[in-house]
C-alpha cells in the first residue's frame, strides 16, 4: 500500500500537467474522484480490529502514561503544555504551504516550465517519504528523544526554505535539492513526531490530546489558503507566494525557538537532557 501511494504521489502531479496540456483537464477531477469512491467502498467493506487492539492496549497506555508522570520532577505549565499544541499550527503552516505553493512557487518566482514545476512537488514528496522511513529508524532502533527530532526537523526546514528563497536564480538542481530537503525535514512525519512530543510533556488521554493537536492543525490549513488569496488579491501572484514562502520560513524560524525553549524545560522537568 505504501509503496503504491508513493508511486501514485509521485507520478499524478506529471499526470496533471500532461492532462491539462491536452485539454483533458475534467480528468485532473474525475480521477480523485474515483479513488475516492473506491476507498469509500475498500472502507465500508474492510474489516476493522482497532476496537479489540484499542480495548486490549488500555491498561499499558494507562502504565505508560502514569510512568512518563512519574518520570516528572515538576509538573509543565500551562504555557509549555500551548506549545507543544502550537508547533502542530507551525508544522502543518509550513507543510501544508510548501505542499501546495511549490509549484506556484516554481512557475512564478524560479520561472520553471510547467513541467520542471510539477517535478518540484514529486521530489518534495519523494523527501517526505524518506524522511518517515529515516526517522522511524532513529526512534524506533536509537531510541531518540521526539524533541531532539522536532529541533532537527525544525532547524533543517529553515535551512531548507531559505534555500528556496534564495537561491531560485541558479541551476534547477539547487532548486531540487532545497526541495527534497524541505519535503524530508518538513513533511517526513514531523506533525507525528510533535504529537508524541505532546504526550511526553502533557500525558493523558491520547483521543484528547490528538484532538487539540489536530485543531491546531485544522487552524493552519484554513488561515495558509486565505492569507495567500489576500495577497494574491493584492500584489499579484509572483509576489503573493515568494510573501507566503518567507512567512513559512518565520514559522520554521519560531519552531526553532520553542523546540530550544522545550529543550531546557526538559532538563528541568525531567532531570535530563533530550538531546
Amino acid at each position: 500500500n505504501q509503496i503504491f501511494c508513493f508511486c501514485f504521489r509521485y507520478d499524478y502531479p506529471f499526470l496533471v500537467v500532461h492532462n491539462a496540456n491536452s485539454g483533458n483537464w475534467k480528468l485532473n477531477v474525475i480521477i480523485p474522484l474515483v479513488m475516492s469512491i473506491v476507498c469509500l467502498v475498500l472502507a465500508i467493506i474492510a474489516p476493522f480490529a482497532y476496537d479489540d487492539q484499542k480495548k486490549a492496549s488500555e491498561g499499558k497506555k494507562d502504565k505508560s502514561d502514569n510512568a512518563v508522570q512519574a518520570a516528572m520532577l515538576v509538573k509543565p505549565n500551562k504555557f509549555i503544555v500551548f506549545l507543544v499544541m502550537f508547533y502542530a499550527f507551525l508544522c502543518m503552516a509550513i507543510m501544508y504551504g510548501a505542499q501546495q505553493y511549490t509549484k506556484a512557487f516554481g512557475l512564478s518566482v524560479c520561472g520553471l516550465s510547467e513541467i520542471q514545476a510539477a517535478g518540484m512537488t514529486s521530489i518534495y514528496t519523494i523527501g517526505s517519504i524518506c524522511a518517515v522511513l529515516f526517522w522511524a529508524f532513529m526512534m524506533a532502533k536509537l531510541k531518540w528523544n521526539p524533541l531532539k527530532v522536532v529541533l532537527i526537523d525544525s532547524i533543517c526546514t529553515a535551512v531548507a526554505l531559505a534555500g528556496v528563497l534564495f537561491i531560485h536564480q541558479v541551476a534547477i538542481i539547487y532548486i531540487a535539492i532545497a526541495i527534497a530537503m524541505l519535503g524530508f525535514f518538513a513533511a517526513g512525519g514531523a506533525l507525528q513526531t510533535g504529537l508524541a512530543v505532546v504526550q511526553l510533556f502533557n500525558p493523558g488521554p491520547k483521543g484528547r490530546n490528538t484532538g487539540i493537536y489536530y485543531t491546531f492543525m485544522g487552524a493552519a490549513s484554513y488561515l495558509i489558503p486565505v492569507v495567500a488569496a489576500q495577497l494574491t488579491k493584492s500584489s499579484g501572484e509572483a509576489s503573493a507566494v515568494y510573501s507566503l514562502m518567507i512567512m513559512l520560513l518565520v514559522f520554521a524560524i519560531l519552531a526553532i525557538l520553542s523546540s530550544l525553549y522545550l529543550v531546557a524545560q526538559h532538563k528541568k522537568i525531567f532531570g535530563k537532557s533530550a538531546l
